[in-house]
C-alpha cells in the first residue's frame, strides 16, 4: 500500500525520536555508563561497610542486626530517560521560538504559529 507524503510525514512525527536531554548526544555513550557506575559503586561501598561491622565469630543476633541494616535502605539506582517523539520535539521547539520572538516574518501569517 502506497502512502501519501502527508501520511509519511505524520508517521515520521509519531515514530522518529529526538534526544532532548540537553547534553551532547555523542557524550551519552560515556555518560550512560558513568551514570550506571556511580550508584553501583555506592551500593557496593555501603554493603562492604555493613558487612565489615559483622566480622568475627558467627552471632545470630549480630547477623540479624546486620541483615536489617542492609535492607533498611533501598539501593541507589539510575534510569535512562526515553527520547521524545519527533512531533513533540518540533512542537516544543516552535513554541520556544515563538516565546522568544524568533519567528520569521514568513511564518507569522501561517495558522498555528
Amino acid at each position: 500500500m502506497r502512502r501519501t507524503p502527508q501520511e509519511k510525514k505524520a508517521l515520521s512525527y509519531a515514530r522518529d525520536r529526538r534526544n532532548a536531554y540537553g547534553e551532547n548526544d555523542k557524550s551519552s555513550r560515556r555518560n550512560v555508563r558513568r551514570s550506571k557506575r556511580f550508584p553501583r559503586r555506592a551500593n557496593r561501598h555501603r554493603e562492604h561497610q555493613v558487612f565489615a561491622s559483622a566480622l568475627g565469630a558467627v552471632d545470630p543476633e549480630l547477623a540479624e542486626h546486620t541483615e536489617n541494616r542492609l535492607y533498611a535502605k533501598a539501593p541507589k539506582r539510575w534510569r535512562k530517560w526515553p527520547d521524545l517523539p519527533l512531533g513533540t520535539h518540533v512542537a516544543q521547539t516552535l513554541a520556544h521560538r515563538a516565546k522568544v520572538g524568533m519567528v520569521s516574518r514568513d511564518h507569522r501569517s501561517v495558522p498555528g504559529w
